[in-house]
């Protein structure tokens, strides 16, 4: 099933407030998710959607639209396009984009990747933060995505995450904040540099404070504040446990980095003598209110856990392969029941934060995962990896997991497919590009995860066009990019001398 309209022209920049109503008319395909299961969710051609109030109002054939839906404050002709659900990206380290491709940790490990940068990030200003996550936000914008969290747990120079609150309020990005933290440096056998970390008492009741200044846990929020300690060897117990404490006298949701590398298993078990699962569980780091990133080496003891606490896992395909650190078992998780979303993780360990590419990334790389397991007999006959790979994840599972799967992960009901009543989060692409000749034609869904990743026309949060025509109509892109380039050179020569 699937539908399309016609563009009127309005001015191209900083649009300040959302639209009372909005028509996409026509849409050649609208990919809704409206199903757990991606095989079943509904694609509806030839069709429209009609925006009011920054909800869904109506999605259906042209001819069902309501009366108000023909005198919509603005409509768009959706007959090249493909709409789909706003992508939702569950984790990233905004600030890192001002630190991509340095050239002394792109060969690194995670731990060696983290030791490089540390003294670079320690020259973070609150001017920086701003800056950086506007930039990390625009490029989600433009590939599609719509509602991003952010762990910053870095805060040296005066900053705090207030900055990057007042960056997503400014560019139009629905925002989960994540307050991280780290309180165990070097001298107590942490990785961080002890001037890079804080104090616990501290990081505790500046949590409570953005928590009560920020969080608004209604339907449609565009602001959720969550609590989030970096990881277990930046940490102390004590910490992750009154964290877990504070998020729960406040119902406000948990975060960290979990099982990420062999390295991260092998300070686990040195530390604390036990799996990053078991230590999450200890502390009080499991359950619907949770989710962790990367799980790159979670076990079927830690599956298992994950599944049977409703435990969330951000899968960052990119970053995993960037640094190396393994290819995350997400067909076993999603196969037990774990929460599992997509996260392009920081601009420092992917380079890049395009939603769309990501989706690509984790179909391509659940597919290689399972190309090289020994083989399977399976009744009498013998299934090599080669045979099972293609069905580990298909195009509209990665689909899945880039906007029904990140909103769960999230702990968010109101984002993440298309259906009446929902917040008005979408993406249009233009099918009618050279990246989707003769692939749209056969399958609009499957190329856009197959097909060469595209960025997207239209990027609509809350109702509000925030990209129109590829370009971000919400801040002035060439200024904010040339300030901060210059911020990247600062920041780094800062360190060298």
């Amino acid at each position: 099933m699937v539908k399309c309209f016609l563009l009127l022209y309005f001015p191209p920049h900083f649009e300040p407030v959302s639209m009372t109503s909005l028509l996409i008319h026509h849409a050649r395909c609208v990919a809704t998710l409206d199903h757990a299961d991606p095989a079943q969710s509904s694609e509806l051609c030839d069709a429209s959607i009609f925006i009011r109030d920054q909800r869904i109002a109506y999605i259906g054939p042209g001819e069902g639209l309501p009366e108000d839906a023909h005198r919509a404050d603005e409509a768009i002709d959706a007959r090249r396009h493909l709409v789909t659900p706003g992508l939702v990206n569950t984790h990233h380290h905004m600030y890192q984009s001002l630190t991509r491709a340095i050239p002394a940790v792109q060969n690194a490990e995670l731990f060696g990747w983290l030791r490089g940068l540390y003294p670079i990030w320690a020259g973070l200003t609150p001017e920086m933060v701003h800056v950086s996550t506007q930039v990390a936000m625009a490029e989600l914008l433009l590939s599609g995505c719509t509602t991003s969290s952010d762990h910053l747990y870095l805060y040296p120079n005066g900053v705090r995450l207030d900055d990057s609150i007042a960056a997503a309020r400014e560019i139009g990005m629905r925002f989960v904040a994540t307050r991280g933290s780290m309180s165990v440096g070097q001298s107590q056998g942490g990785l961080p540099p002890d001037r890079v970390v804080e104090r616990e008492e501290f990081i505790l009741k500046d949590t409570q404070r953005l928590i009560e200044q920020y969080h608004d846990a209604r339907f449609g929020s565009m602001l959720n504040v969550a609590v989030a300690p970096c990881s277990p060897f930046s940490v102390s117990r004590d910490l992750m446990r009154e964290s877990a404490q504070l998020a729960r006298i406040h119902g406000v949701r948990l975060h960290t980095h979990l099982a990420e590398n062999d390295h991260d298993l092998a300070y686990s078990q040195e530390k604390f003598n036990c799996t990053p699962t078991q230590y999450a569980q200890e502390l009080g780091w499991l359950g619907p209110d949770v989710w962790h990133a990367h799980c790159v080496k979670l076990d079927d003891e830690g599956i298992s856990l994950f599944a049977a606490t409703r435990t969330g896992v951000a899968h960052c395909p990119c970053s995993n392969m960037r640094l190396a650190s393994g290819i995350a078992p997400v067909r076993r998780m999603l196969d037990a029941g774990v929460p599992v979303g997509l996260g392009v993780d920081g601009s420092a360990s992917n380079d890049a934060a395009h939603m769309v590419n990501e989706a690509r990334q984790a179909l391509l790389l659940a597919r290689v995962g399972r190309a090289v397991q020994p083989p399977e007999v399976r009744d009498g006959r013998t299934f090599f990896g080669c045979d099972l790979g293609p069905a580990e994840m298909t195009a509209r599972d990665a689909l899945s997991l880039a906007t029904r799967g990140g909103a769960q992960v999230l702990g968010r009901s109101d984002i993440g497919h298309l259906a009446v009543g929902m917040c008005a989060d979408l993406a249009l692409f233009d099918l009618d590009t050279l990246g989707f000749a003769g692939g749209a034609v056969h399958d609009p869904v499957g190329a856009l995860l197959l097909c060469a990743s595209p960025q997207a026309a239209y990027t609509i949060v809350n109702g509000r066009i925030v990209v129109r025509d590829g370009q971000l109509s919400t801040v002035d892109l060439g200024p904010l990019l040339e300030r901060h380039n210059a911020m990247a050179l600062q920041m780094a020569a800062q360190q060298a001398h």
